[in-house]
């Protein structure tokens, strides 16, 4: 396959970025795209030029780095799928791809494709996670779980954090993350004993974090390479509204 690549290049965060035009040849459509972007930087080392920045680690789907928006769609054009799972056989021979990092305030770039997400670490570190000691493992069957709530619990964990909800709202908004990972703990017995409070930290440090609000038009759903469903976003919302009922009268602390 022959291709054209429109890359977005910025060499720092304070810098102006500005795309810039690559020629590819004889691409193998097995090939994956972070694989194709890897035969980009040979060449272009062996040029002696400075290779593309981009984010990427398991390129198994799992760890959410591949943070790449590909022909203006966040991971590519294939639905629940991540761009390191994307394969060079869903383009065809002569296509142009533009490449670009995520677009959102709360991501400021920092070099290329790279893109600083430690805001999503805030929003966990504000309230995900259980404070009670579980020492040692016990037996999976020691808290008996319905089958319906764990299987939502186990839903909301598929979230990999990687971004393209937050990548594909017009609003910017992280609000389906942030349900994701509000949910997994609040669905759970283990994490019912702090659901109120970490309804109100997680989402206030979302706020303050900077995104956009949610007004439900579902690209971020659409976007997520998990299938997450809108239908988290409302549990957060009944969640969140209950927690500041209660709180209106006796103060989380």
């Amino acid at each position: 396959m022959k291709l054209t690549l429109k890359v977005w290049r910025q060499p720092n965060p304070e810098a102006k970025g500005r795309m810039v035009d690559y020629h590819l040849d004889e691409v193998s459509e097995d090939s994956s795209f972070l694989e194709m972007l890897d035969i980009l930087n040979e060449q272009l080392v062996e040029k002696g030029e400075e290779p593309v920045a981009f984010d990427h680690d398991c390129r198994e789907g799992i760890c959410g780095m591949c943070s790449l928006t590909i022909n203006g769609l966040a991971h590519g054009p294939e639905r629940q799928t991540t761009a390191c799972q994307l394969h060079m056989r869903h383009f065809h021979d002569g296509q142009t791809i533009t490449i670009e990092p995520w677009r959102a305030k709360s991501f400021p770039v920092v070099k290329d494709l790279v893109t600083d997400r430690s805001s999503f670490d805030r929003i966990i570190q504000a309230g995900g996670y259980i404070t009670a000691r579980t020492g040692s493992a016990v037996d999976a069957n020691e808290i008996p779980i319905p089958k319906q709530q764990a299987d939502y619990a186990m839903d909301a964990a598929a979230c990999i954090g990687c971004g393209a909800c937050v990548a594909a709202c017009p609003n910017a908004s992280a609000m389906l993350f942030t349900a994701a990972k509000v949910a997994h703990m609040n669905s759970l017995p283990q994490g019912k004993a702090e659901k109120d409070r970490r309804t109100l930290a997680m989402v206030r440090t979302m706020d303050d974090e900077g995104f956009g609000g949610c007004t439900n038009i579902g690209e971020c759903e659409a976007a997520c390479p998990k299938g997450i469903s809108l239908d988290m976003i409302a549990q957060l919302n009944r969640d969140y509204v209950s927690a500041e009922f209660k709180n209106f009268f006796q103060p989380v602390a």
